[in-house]
């Protein structure tokens, strides 16, 4: 592979949906994992340091073409943008205005190169280097297959506005919402919170469902 590969333009169907709901049918994807529960808002918090250490193994495995530990079939990359998969406690619905009742799986996508082996070193190196504790850090490969997709322009806080588009579209379309323990709501951060307004924000809202 030639060039720097981006993700988020070579795959403008995962990461570019327009402003109204859209079917995708998700392939297989290898992602660095951290899983935790808390407020993603405390700036102390778990899924700060979360987010830090996710950080910290993809630019590890990134900058890896500049040591001795080259992976077989690197290819140069941008690192893509942070995920989330979300979820509350059993029998609790799927939107809370507390945060701290939140479970969540943080990730960021890995390059194809990147197997269990190259993984556990990145991890070594985070850990002697970075002094961070990997051991919540995992190797994890996700199908999310059929799903409803949006693009939600705005605060985090206001993404119900945008679910009810895809709550409709769901239910229009003869399809099912198929939220479960295993498949869960989707958030892609496309912006960073720290330099862009919250009014601004780009979010990939996605939805699992099914057919009827």
């Amino acid at each position: 592979m030639t060039g720097t590969l981006d993700y988020k333009k070579e795959y403008k169907d995962l990461y570019s949906p327009k402003m109204q709901p859209s079917i995708i049918n998700v392939p297989e994807m290898a992602f660095v994992a951290v899983q935790g529960k808390g407020n993603p808002n405390d700036k102390e918090g778990e899924y700060q340091k979360a987010v830090g250490l996710l950080y910290g193994i993809q630019y590890t495995i990134k900058m890896s073409k500049k040591g001795e530990n080259i992976p077989n079939g690197y290819f140069d990359y941008v690192v893509p943008p942070l995920e989330g998969l979300w979820w509350l406690d059993s029998n609790s619905g799927i939107w809370s205005k507390d945060k701290s009742k939140y479970n969540w799986l943080s990730i960021i996508r890995l390059p194809e190169f990147v197997n269990k082996k190259v993984f556990e070193w990145a991890c070594n190196e985070v850990t002697t280097k970075k002094k961070l504790a990997t051991e919540k850090a995992q190797f994890l490969k996700i199908k999310e297959g059929l799903c409803i997709q949006c693009m939600h322009i705005g605060s985090y806080d206001n993404e119900l506005k945008t679910i009810a588009l895809i709550e409709d579209f769901i239910a229009n379309n003869g399809l099912i919402n198929d939220v479960n323990e295993t498949r869960r709501h989707h958030e892609i951060y496309l912006s960073d919170p720290t330099k862009i307004e919250a009014s601004k924000l780009k979010t990939v809202l996605r939805i699992p469902v099914r057919k009827k």
